[in-house]
């Protein structure tokens, strides 16, 4: 790429333009640099210009346009870095609703689209990063499907006449003729489709975030033993593997086995963890054992310790840090077996007394605050152990760092009014201007809020209410498809023969 005046050559690269574009003050400005044309060799212009998608977070915007040749083309790239988890976003769309096909839809260059009705699939490959509509990313590929029609009818007939039949089809689903399931599947994390009605739940939109796979990360690039890849698409543990249990090391009971509890939990991301559960109990004992890093893939250390909170239950603390990288990670899980009912609980916030009340909030439980008509869905979050200030100050700053609301150079005036007004309301919580209310709904009741009487009968502030699962969250946790009849069988037999 050449200078404006012409004597030698800069090399621009995406981190150098981002860089650019931040160090800007006021209004990002559009960045421009000449770059060569792959189709007639002149050069053209490429713009870049860095904006925050309300909602969604930072990415850079690329266009190229060549004088010469009339090329034009576009690019989003993200500015911001890869995601600790992939995400999932299933969007239900009805036949007749054209305003759902206009959402707002993020696809980044690692992401697949799925259309299950047509059995349609658009591979990462094939679409680079995009900032489009649900409409455009399907008009999109039905003409890039139509464009060698022509051809494929003089070499193969009977294949050109099925894609005819399936463009059909697609463009039935494009302008809003049929009801279709639009799925937009990405290991990075770093895609995104729009909920008009943020912050609460759209009821049409179900989103799921992940763990990544081992082939997902080496796709992403990340370093993967390969032993890894291989045990997973074996479906049996290679030696290495099956020898990691003989490698867990137990820390002795007492005052070893807590001090090694207490520096597993500081070292990480979260001090409040560790206030809250030694108020409770010093774990007796620690299990040490290796683990995989989850953003650089690099062999690490996880700590892992089991204690029991009153009125609650059996936990178990999982703490990883990685040295390579600086990763670090705290886990909150149930111990036990799994509930036969779901546990709703709720808490009148009246006092400051209210504010520090331990919170154990699960990965499978939602956030309710009816007041504000805020719902968070289940998975966001993850599992944490905070205070309702706490809990209430992290959703605010997830809200912020993540959604952007008070941001964005595509957000129109009344859209900004309602988030300013929205966020102005979310930290009228803390000040207990006037009393609100708190729900976390756990479908596995593994969530908890502490009361302060003594007995949890005697708090009258705060609620349980246990409810039967349906059959879709039984569906969506897994358990429809549980059968532990075998087990169940084993059980009794050996039973039988002891007593015999």
């Amino acid at each position: 790429m050449e200078t404006n005046d012409g004597n030698r050559e800069q090399i621009v690269d995406v981190r150098s333009v981002v860089e650019a574009v931040s160090a800007e003050e006021g209004d990002a400005p559009v960045y421009q640099v000449e770059s060569l044309c792959m189709r007639c060799g002149e050069n053209g212009i490429t713009r870049f210009l860095l904006t925050l998608i309300p909602h969604f977070r930072k990415i850079l915007l690329s266009a190229f346009e060549c004088p010469h040749c009339g090329e034009r083309n576009n690019e989003v790239q993200f500015a911001g870095e890869i995601q600790p988890r992939g995400c999932c976003y299933c969007l239900k769309i009805p036949s007749g609703d054209q305003k759902m096909l206009d959402r707002q839809v993020v696809k980044s260059e690692s992401a697949t689209i799925k259309i299950p009705e047509l059995d349609f699939e658009i591979p990462p490959e094939a679409q680079r990063g995009t900032l489009s509509t649900v409409e455009g990313i399907l008009v999109r590929a039905a003409d890039e499907l139509q464009a060698l029609q022509e051809e494929r009818r003089k070499v193969d007939p009977q294949t050109a006449e099925a894609i005819d039949q399936f463009l059909m089809k697609l463009r039935a689903c494009s302008t809003g003729e049929s009801s279709f399931s639009f799925i937009l599947d990405d290991p990075t994390g770093n895609s995104f489709i729009e909920n008009p009605f943020a912050p609460s739940s759209d009821p049409s939109l179900n989103i799921k975030f992940y763990e990544r796979t081992p082939e997902q990360q080496a796709s992403l690039g990340y370093l993967v033993d390969p032993s890894q890849t291989e045990g997973t698409q074996d479906g049996a543990l290679t030696g290495e593997q099956a020898g990691l249990d003989d490698q867990a090391r137990r820390e002795p009971h007492g005052s070893i086995g807590a001090a090694a509890g207490h520096r597993a939990i500081a070292q990480t991301n979260s001090a409040e963890i560790a206030e809250a559960l030694f108020r409770y109990t010093a774990p007796e004992e620690v299990m040490t054992f290796p683990s995989t890093c989850g953003a650089c893939a690099a062999r690490c250390e996880t700590r892992m310790f089991v204690t029991n909170i009153p009125y609650f239950q059996e936990v178990i603390v999982m703490a990883s840090t990685c040295d390579s990288c600086g990763y670090r990670n705290s886990e909150l899980k149930p111990g036990g077996r799994i509930p036969e009912k779901g546990k709703k609980i709720t808490l009148s916030v009246k006092n400051v007394k209210d504010l520090s009340r331990d919170v154990i909030k699960s990965d499978t439980a939602s956030v309710k605050v009816p007041e504000l008509d805020l719902e968070l869905a289940s998975g966001t979050l993850g599992g944490i152990v905070t205070t309702v200030e706490g809990l209430i100050t992290k959703i605010s700053e997830s809200l912020e760092r993540v959604h952007g609301f008070t941001f964005g150079d595509s957000l129109d005036e009344h859209k900004r009014i309602k988030w300013i007004d929205f966020k102005a309301r979310l930290n009228k919580l803390l000040s207990l201007e006037e009393p609100w209310t708190l729900i976390l709904d756990d479908a596995l009741a593994n969530s908890f809020i502490a009361p302060v009487t003594d007995d949890l009968n005697d708090d009258n502030q705060l609620t349980f209410e246990e409810f039967e699962r349906s059959w879709e969250q039984n569906e969506e946790l897994g358990l429809n498809d549980i059968d532990t009849s075998s087990a169940d069988a084993a059980y009794e037999a050996a039973n039988t023969a002891k007593t015999e």
